[in-house]
């Protein structure tokens, strides 16, 4: 069972009136939360992954090309081999990429779904922002022809 399990029994146990029935079982309570934590700690290594810029660019790169060497990679950034390949560690296990081995090379492919998945969960809170870019999308506008007509 997941840590946690117990304490989280006994708070839902303390909150049901005495008496109620108990409409979920002890291994609903479970299931839902690992998925959550699943959910969660998939979704976190994502957005860690994708905190440094090298990373992004690495993902850039493999999203305009079908896959690359290590090597070919590493070319463009003016870090050595090994900080590369522990860029590249950070993506794996995050699920962002998959690697290949034939004899000494190893190649590299983008894997999408950690990124659909965190483009799902932003996507649901998305309305918080979106008005706040059209207020200011309409707030520079209004700048933009204040000052063309102060220039004519």
């Amino acid at each position: 069972m997941p840590v946690g399990y117990d304490r989280a029994l006994a708070r839902i146990e303390l909150a049901r009136p005495r008496g109620a029935l108990q409409l979920t079982s002890e291994a609903a309570v479970c299931i839902v939360h690992y998925m959550v934590n699943y959910r969660g700690r998939q979704l976190d290594r994502t957005f860690a992954a994708l905190v440094d810029g090298t990373r992004r660019a690495i993902l850039a790169r493999l999203e305009r090309e079908d896959s690359a060497t290590v090597s070919e990679l590493a070319k463009p950034f003016a870090i050595k081999l090994p900080a590369v390949m522990k860029h590249l560690d950070v993506l794996y296990d995050a699920g962002l990429i998959s690697r290949s081995k034939a004899g000494r090379v190893v190649t590299v492919r983008i894997q999408p779904e950690p990124m659909r998945e965190a483009m799902d969960w932003l996507r649901r809170y998305e309305r918080f922002w979106s008005k706040s870019f059209d207020r200011l999308a309409a707030f520079a506008e209004s700048k933009e022809r204040a000052a063309t007509k102060k220039r004519r």
